[in-house]
């Protein structure tokens, strides 16, 4: 099997950072501050239509409404209109492994198998080898939507963009001059997000209640004894049982089989201690919202439960203007998109398909996940979590591309920084109309909306 990425690591360190550098002649670091909508660019709404495609019809309308909630709530699930956008942005050719939705709410603390508390990027729906500078795009406008959504002043906007435009430049710079090994064996402790927001912060967002979170609790609080078995409780429209007619159960019970089969053989022993008990399906996220995702219960015995979550895994929004993925399985180009990014993965991580062609990938649901509450935050606590989230991705990106090369364009100024945040003012703005538009698509019934509320916290 061919690798997702192949950087290019030969000759010297200094001799990357000048080719690097000698890069910035046929795309100059300005040339990224700069975003104007093409005279041909899709009408946004037809956009968020054709993503809608094969997804469950009885949830599209949850899907939209979480989405009309605010801009920011827009743009966290209307990933393939950026992506479209990017493709037609200026692009050094230097490839990493993409997040390809790298918004500041895709970010967030969990457990390593060994127990230890990291901070780390979180969601890879959508990731695909590509340009590194369309991740760093997505998250600075994702910082400028999230400020305005708080309310806060375009400079405390500015200054979020520029910590995580500044640590991703001099962390990378940090990671050129490093061993590749020690790139990959490097991760992102929690205590130091603490040491930077205060407990006080983690806290009230929960995020240091992640014990909380470990599978047992997790089962306890999803499920209920009914009739002497154990079962998901129900909240529908947001977590409900599938009709008898659907034999959901069954068909779960399937897929785990064949996912056992991407586990390597000493996982397989510790699944098997486990047997299916239920499962029902789970509305996620916000542009996840729609696809088929389900909660799997397991158990050992009274006390040993596990809860994994089944994920529908579709072509990433970035294939259209990248090359698609060499993994056949849209569940693998996950979970392997997810194994090159993260410093440690779950170790339930694995991939499927049910016999009507859909793919999935498996893996344990809020295993010691945490979130920080975004609706919390000031400008300082934005900034802050913003550095946190320009160093995690430049580390991710460090371990597929070539740091040296990346380091050496960006150089040791701030003139990116100044680039990024001229595109993110400007994409921003960019959200907000194609935003108004998608009201307008609603207000007329062109587009089903059920009203929701979700605050504005990255995802467990």
């Amino acid at each position: 099997m061919a690798t997702t990425v192949a950087p290019e690591v030969n000759g010297t360190i200094n001799g990357r950072a000048n080719a690097g550098k000698t890069l910035r002649g046929r795309v100059p670091r300005s040339a990224h501050g700069t975003w104007e909508a093409p005279a041909d660019r899709a009408d946004p709404v037809t956009l968020i239509e054709a993503s809608s495609l094969g997804r469950i019809p009885e949830l599209i309308p949850i899907r939209y409404g979480r989405m009309a909630l605010s801009p920011f709530s827009f743009y966290r699930g209307a990933a393939n209109l950026m992506a479209a956008d990017l493709a037609s942005t200026p692009s050094t050719g230097l490839r990493v492994q993409l997040c390809g939705d790298c918004h500041l709410m895709n970010f967030g603390g969990f457990a390593t198998p060994e127990r230890s508390l990291i901070f780390d990027i979180n969601d890879f729906d959508e990731t695909l080898p590509g340009p590194w500078e369309w991740d760093v795009k997505r998250l600075a406008a994702s910082l400028v939507l999230a400020a305005r959504h708080l309310r806060l002043r375009p400079a405390n906007a500015a200054t979020a963009v520029f910590a995580a435009t500044s640590a991703y430049r001099l962390h990378m710079a940090d990671y050129a001059a490093m061993p590749i090994l020690d790139v990959w064996y490097s991760r992102l402790e929690l205590d130091t997000l603490a040491t930077i927001l205060g407990r006080a912060a983690l806290r009230k967002s929960g995020a240091v209640k992640a014990p909380a979170h470990a599978s047992d609790h997790v089962a306890a609080r999803l499920t209920d004894v009914v009739e002497g078995h154990r079962r998901i409780v129900e909240n529908p429209p947001l977590i409900f049982h599938a009709a008898p007619e659907e034999y959901l159960d069954l068909e779960v019970a399937g897929l785990l089989q064949r996912y056992r089969e991407s586990l390597p053989d000493h996982l397989r022993v510790l699944l098997d201690r486990y047997r299916f008990l239920d499962a029902a399906y789970k509305v996620v996220g916000v542009g996840s919202v729609g696809t088929r995702c389900a909660v799997v219960l397991l158990a050992a015995d009274e006390r040993n439960s596990l809860v994994l979550q089944l994920k529908e895994a579709r072509r990433s929004v970035l294939e259209p203007f990248v090359d698609a993925s060499v993994y056949t399985n849209q569940g693998r180009r996950v979970v392997v998109g997810q194994h090159l990014m993260q410093a440690a993965s779950d170790m339930f991580l694995g991939w499927t398909r049910d016999d009507a062609g859909h793919e999935y990938y498996f893996r344990q649901l809020r295993d010691w996940k945490t979130a920080v509450s975004v609706d919390d935050m000031g400008g300082a606590d934005l900034a802050s979590y913003a550095g946190y989230c320009g160093w995690a991705l430049s580390r991710a990106h460090a371990r597929t591309g070539d740091p040296a090369a990346i380091a050496g364009y960006i150089g040791r100024g701030d003139q990116f920084d100044r680039a990024i945040l001229a595109f993110s003012n400007a994409y921003a703005d960019q959200t907000e109309r194609d935003y108004t538009d998608f009201m307008k698509a609603i207000d007329s019934g062109r587009l089903p909306c059920e009203k929701q509320e979700l605050p504005v916290t990255a995802k467990p």
